[in-house]
């Protein structure tokens, strides 16, 4: 279903893989819509049980994408150099194929919610538990189950 990487020599490992999606700052999740036009958008997330959650607002060009397809791709860059001399450029970067959900549980969205503030606002922890406490309603969770994840490097 999903391509193999066509460059071998680039491949990286999956512990590997995991480690840039466990420590990436952000990733783009691309959807589809009605329109048939790509939509690529920079997203915080979390890397939890082998599935990446997001929050989002309850409506938007997003929203109605998945809505409309619930297929999307997420992609990480970590380490990009751009070698000049070289004409090349050094990076470490990984792409998920999965299917974004929303998260309707409340334990599970907390749960989501808290490691978002734990990975962005770790010394704010208690402030940020009363923030979701507050306004959990207010914002959506999403959850995309990785089917395929793979790494590619430069060096």
């Amino acid at each position: 279903m999903f391509k193999e990487m066509r460059r071998k020599d680039k491949e990286m490992d999956k512990n590997s893989v995991i480690d840039i999606v466990k420590n990436g700052k952000y990733g783009i999740m691309s959807t589809v819509g009605d329109d048939g036009y790509p939509y690529g958008i920079p997203l915080n997330y979390v890397y939890i049980d082998n599935n990446i959650y997001f929050h989002c607002a309850p409506e938007g060009h997003k929203i109605n994408n998945l809505k409309y397809n619930e297929k999307v791709s997420f992609c990480i860059v970590e380490l990009a150099e751009i070698l000049s001399k070289k004409f090349t450029t050094k990076y470490r970067s990984a792409v998920i194929f999965g299917k974004a959900r929303e998260v309707l549980e409340e334990k599970e969205k907390k749960k989501a919610f808290m490691e978002l503030i734990h990975k962005y606002s770790n010394e704010y922890m208690e402030a940020g538990e009363r923030y979701i406490d507050k306004s959990m309603d207010a914002a959506k969770i999403f959850k995309i189950e990785i089917e395929d994840i793979k790494g590619k490097k430069n060096n």
